[in-house]
């Protein structure tokens, strides 16, 4: 059995750029990440015990820093409490994307995987009855819930509900929550900032391979009012970002 554990979790958002992240720092040398992002131990596996989880970072070096990257994590409701549980030291990273392209992107994200027979507007109207008693269901270590995970568009993106379950049990110092946008758009300065956040050695930005899961293209689609509805409706995570956090998107 292995002794090590993670230093640091790369918790979301999905769409959010969370592949680029791990893509960047398993480029690092003292960073280790296992071969497979998504471990989705807190989430998914976690029937499967400490011991499943430690294994996957036994081969890490003495001095590397362990971590593990998997969105799913922020909105899942037990894993915030899990996480503190096993790793109440770590630093956790949160990547933000601008709630309307980030529900936008899962929709889309969801449809080229077969994972959503609906269209747009039929898949958000449906949304809160297939998430019905969803969380009284992800209680149990060896659940999960097909439609919180793949079908969670509007939820996902109200961060104002989600983020405060991880304040409430870490730390401010131990959390990074940045913009996605700052990523794609400032990499380099984005960059900077996680290296200090997990006191690691200066690297130059290394280069960021095509991303495997990058969307076509096809929010760029939606009719501006489906979109203008989907800003209504997410109006208090809007506000609640730009009072609590000092993060805005663009209006439209």
């Amino acid at each position: 059995m292995s002794d090590r554990l993670p230093h640091f979790l790369g918790l979301g958002v999905q769409k959010g750029g969370t592949t680029s992240l791990h893509r960047l720092l398993e480029q690092h040398k003292n960073v280790f990440l296992p071969n497979a992002k998504e471990l989705q131990y807190f989430s998914l596996h976690y029937a499967k015990g400490d011991e499943w989880y430690r294994s996957h970072f036994a081969e890490a070096g003495s001095n590397q820093l362990c971590g593990e990257i998997t969105p799913y994590y922020f909105f899942h409701p037990e894993a915030h409490k899990r996480i503190a549980k096993l790793l109440p030291q770590a630093g956790l990273i949160v990547l933000l994307r601008d709630p309307v392209d980030r529900a936008l992107s899962q929709y889309f994200h969801s449809k080229r995987l077969g994972l959503e027979p609906l269209d747009l507007e039929d898949a958000l109207e449906a949304e809160e009855s297939r998430l019905r008693g969803a969380e009284k269901i992800l209680v149990k270590p060896d659940s999960r819930h097909q439609s919180h995970q793949e079908h969670s568009y509007l939820s996902r993106s109200r961060y104002e509900q989600q983020l405060p379950n991880w304040e409430s049990k870490f730390r401010p110092e131990q959390m990074l929550v940045l913009r996605s946008e700052d990523l794609f758009n400032e990499p380099e300065k984005t960059w900077e900032v996680l290296l200090e956040f997990l006191d690691l050695d200066p690297l130059p930005l290394p280069t960021l391979p095509k991303v495997a899961n990058a969307g076509r293209g096809e929010a760029s689609l939606v009719s501006p009012d489906i979109r203008r509805w989907l800003r209504t409706k997410l109006k208090e995570t809007y506000c609640w970002a730009a009072d609590q956090h000092n993060l805005q998107w663009s209006k439209e």
